[in-house]
């Protein structure tokens, strides 16, 4: 009953992805627009993104075999849309745009799909491959059935077809025309036809990148417009002949766009050049797009002098509505109304990762709106060297007002001042074939923000440990902490009873810093002889670290008082024989759940360290478990796997209940929203995926979460009497002596003593001693602070220095205040009390006598 019939329903349970914030595009090859209602597609890794910008509303295309969609293309009457694809055996494949389902599937490429396009009559479609393809191949794409086809000896960049049914190809000192005998297709029904081929005349330009392609409309159907990177606009009329170019006066072009009246050419620093169509004269520029390291939460900047923008890498022209989409090198998007080249204004826009986000975490909840970020906050960290703060709530916060650049973006935090990693590096023209970009060791790689919501830590790729006041959005400590990357950080939660943050390395280290002393370093771990994968702190009133690595090893710490801080003491050792990646822990701080490379998932007893349950975390036969994140109810743990999915499972009995799919790279950080409505994915394809989890899953985990607090509740009940008294007994106590004091100034002052250094040495507190020190209750960190005033005294502690504990001392009066409570005014104390402080006698045991009677004479009168 608790899962609700999860089991029997299984892998039919559905969680659909809500809303993906990042886009994949490289070139205008992977970006195109419905002529007919307006909406712009885009790649998102194997997922195409259809957005309505009036709306600001997303539909999804999911592409089936989860390859990456490397080109795309509307139909005419913007009914489908084609996409090309990389890896083994990529296919060309039609999808319905309003079903979201495939209708072909085109097989005839090696490597990948480098561009593809419908014809004007829809009949035909064709794809073209990467270099080593070398293939243009023509479609009958409703039949299924390849009618023509040629090899290439270029590297093709971009294709256009023209409205008189030839189609036109540029690429590395190539622009070719090429076109269908149609008659010859009718009479050989059943062979594919030679695809003839004619060279545009470069003449002194033939040894130039022609990086994209545009056939006119209209009156210039006849005309062809394509853009070299040194930044040539050249025209080609209906007989291949070069006519005229013009040099754009850029650094780099890299994409045209053509409408019946304006042709638009993309270039370098965020400039946007727009030109007649029947003349070729120059108009004007379209407004850059933001400055790369701007300030989204700030005011809007003025252009400054010297600013660096980020290249335009693709476009896409709307005739419905006059809207130009503009795809910049560091992953943002605009749309700009153009019916006026005079009065341009920007529709729509947003900013997303130009690069591998790492990690994701999401800012707690308060409910007296304490936190610095609004509710349903969420923060990515990645290697385009930014700290990013996301929310998608309608609603708006004092210090967070929506901004002008994005719906969702609150903050960017710059981690460096070096904004060349703002751009994605991937698509240069002068790029290698084997280069890897991803080897400069740039960027945050991982973080965590603090229990009360104030701090942030991040490190990053070379080491480096920062800390940032998210009030301020300042940085205030930066620590060269690590030799290698930081690849875990971990605060300590309230109930453990201590404030600290461990940060682990592939140096293979583990620091322990104090965060009440302003992260004074604590201790410092070697135990991992390889990369330490993760760190985790757990305990109920008494703390416990457990870390696990590349080693094979798992280690269980506790800790203990000495003089001049703490001490982490090793307690269990599990060693397996498997790599072990990623660990979190249960919500009941009992179980750990371990991720690891044999693809399943170990759970062990954090107190003892011996599993518990071992089962499959993946559905699949390849690749290695990568993360584990457990929900907020410890109901569902979600599980990511090198084979690029996405599995949720049922944390207690294994069996998995959703499986997801749609990055192009490894899932690299998962996050459980408190809402228990979302999970929030980061892969290295730089897309942030926002899923909605079905109503019977989130309806399980808020059942779950009633449940342990009505155990709780439970618990707290059959406590002995003394834990329901007691602390409005202390209150009043203390009220008593003060009151009392101030009568009879006459008798010394009787006093509690300051906390002393405690350590426990009788096992666990009673509960009414755990509620005094703000840990019976995990969600309440108002709790916390508690803590600081009061240490336990007698039998359950003694001072860490071995001194005996004071009970009595001289002090002043001032420490106390009066606690105000109108239900002891115009009452008289009991008798004992009296006569014994009348006396001058003060000893615990006749305090408890005091005490007994004092309940007496409360129940009394109430």
């Amino acid at each position: 009953t608790r899962l609700l019939h999860l089991h029997s329903r299984s892998v039919e349970i559905m969680v659909m992805l809500e809303k993906v914030l990042g886009i994949t595009t490289q070139t205008s090859s992977a970006l195109t627009c419905d002529p007919n209602t307006g909406q712009i597609a885009y790649p998102t890794g194997c997922v195409v993104v259809i957005l309505n910008p009036r709306q600001n509303k997303q539909r999804h295309i999911f592409n089936t075999a989860r390859k990456t969609v490397s080109a795309l293309s509307f139909s005419p009457d913007g009914k489908y849309i084609a996409t090309g694809e990389n890896g083994h055996r990529p296919a060309v494949r039609v999808w319905d745009v309003e079903e979201k389902t495939q209708v072909s599937e085109l097989h005839g490429h090696k490597h990948g799909v480098a561009c593809v396009a419908f014809s004007p009559n829809m009949k035909y479609l064709v794809s073209v491959g990467y270099p080593h393809d070398m293939i243009v191949n023509v479609w009958d794409w409703k039949k299924g059935t390849l009618i023509a086809s040629n090899k290439i000896s270029s590297k093709v960049m971009a294709i256009s077809f023209s409205e008189d049914s030839y189609f036109v190809t540029v690429g590395h000192r190539h622009v070719k025309f090429w076109f269908l005998d149609e008659s010859r297709e009718f009479k050989v029904n059943l062979s594919t036809v030679p695809l003839v081929g004619r060279s545009g005349l470069l003449g002194e330009l033939h040894n130039n990148i022609f990086c994209d392609v545009a056939c006119g409309q209209g009156k210039m159907s006849g005309s062809t417009f394509c853009i070299s990177y040194s930044g040539l606009l050249c025209q080609f009329n209906e007989k291949r002949v070069l006519e005229k170019w013009i040099d754009l006066k850029v650094s780099l072009a890299n994409c045209i766009c053509v409408s019946e009246e304006f042709i638009f050419c993309g270039c370098a620093n965020g400039t946007v050049r727009i030109f007649h169509t029947h003349n070729l004269h120059y108009l004007s520029d379209l407004p850059k797009p933001h400055h790369l390291g701007i300030d989204v939460a700030g005011e809007e900047m003025l252009r400054r002098p010297g600013a660096t923008y980020s290249d335009t890498i693709a476009l896409a022209f709307d005739p419905r509505h006059h809207w130009l989409c503009c795809v910049y090198k560091d992953h943002s998007i605009y749309i700009w109304d153009v019916k006026d080249t005079r009065q341009v204004g920007k529709v729509w826009s947003d900013l997303f990762h130009s690069s591998f986000v790492w990690n994701v975490e999401v800012y707690p909840e308060f409910e007296d709106h304490r936190g610095c970020l609004p509710p349903g906050s969420f923060l990515t960290c990645s290697s385009d060297n930014t700290i990013r703060f996301w929310n998608l709530e309608n609603g708006t916060h004092v210090d967070f007002q929506k901004n002008i650049y994005s719906n969702n973006l609150l903050k960017i935090i710059y981690v460096e001042n070096n904004t060349q990693h703002l751009q994605d590096l991937t698509n240069l023209p002068d790029r290698g074939e084997n280069a890897n970009y991803l080897d400069v060791k740039s960027g945050v790689r991982v973080m965590q923000v603090s229990p009360d919501g104030q701090h942030l830590a991040s490190g990053d790729r070379a080491g480096n440990l920062r800390i940032h006041e998210l009030k301020y959005m300042d940085e205030v400590i930066k620590v060269e902490a690590h030799d290698s990357e930081v690849l875990c950080l971990q605060y300590s939660k309230p109930e453990t009873g201590m404030a600290l943050l461990a940060s682990a390395s592939r140096d293979r280290l583990i620091h322990v810093l104090n965060v009440e002393e302003n992260y004074k370093l604590e201790q410092t771990l070697d135990d991992h002889s390889s990369a330490i994968t993760a760190v985790r702190f757990a305990g109920n009133g008494e703390i416990q670290m457990i870390s696990c690595g590349a080693d094979k090893s798992i280690y269980f710490r506790s800790a203990q008082k000495v003089s001049d801080g703490i001490n982490f003491i090793r307690t269990h050792h599990v060693a397996e024989k498997t790599t072990l990646y990623d660990m979190d822990i249960d919500i009941t701080q009992k179980y750990v759940a371990v991720a690891c490379q044999d693809r399943n998932v170990r759970v062990y007893n954090t107190a003892s360290g011996k599993q518990k349950w071992c089962y499959k975390g993946s559905q699949g036969d390849d690749g290695s478990l990568l993360k584990v994140q457990l929900d907020p109810s410890g109901t569902f743990l979600a599980t990511s796997c090198s084979d690029k999915s996405i599995s949720i499972i049922d944390f207690h009995s294994g069996e998995c209940v959703a499986k997801m799919f749609g990055h192009s790279e490894v899932v690299t950080g998962m996050k459980f929203t408190f809402d228990c409505k979302h999970l929030i994915t980061v892969s290295g394809d730089s897309c942030i995926f926002i899923w909605h989890l079905s109503p019977e899953i989130t309806t399980c985990m808020k059942q779950h979460l009633m449940d342990l607090d009505q155990v709780q509740q439970q618990r707290k009940a059959r406590e002995p009497v003394w834990g329901g008294f007691l602390l409005p007994i202390c209150a009043l106590y203390e009220e008593f002596y003060v009151c009392f004091h101030v009568a009879h100034p006459d008798l010394p002052p009787l006093l509690l003593s300051p906390a002393p250094a405690c350590v426990l040495t009788n096992g666990k507190l009673p509960m009414w001693a755990k509620r005094l020190l703000g840990e019976a209750d995990n969600a309440d960190t108002a709790a916390f602070n508690s803590r600081v005033s009061y240490q336990p005294q007698g039998r359950w502690a003694e001072r860490a220095a071995k001194e005996p504990i004071k009970t009595m001392l001289d002090a002043d009066l001032n420490y106390f205040t009066p606690i105000k409570n109108s239900s002891l005014h115009d009452k008289k104390f009991p008798w004992p009390l009296e006569l014994i402080f009348r006396g001058g006698t003060y000893s615990w045991s006749m305090l408890s006598v005091c005490l007994s009677v004092w309940v007496e004479f409360l129940s009394f009168h109430h």
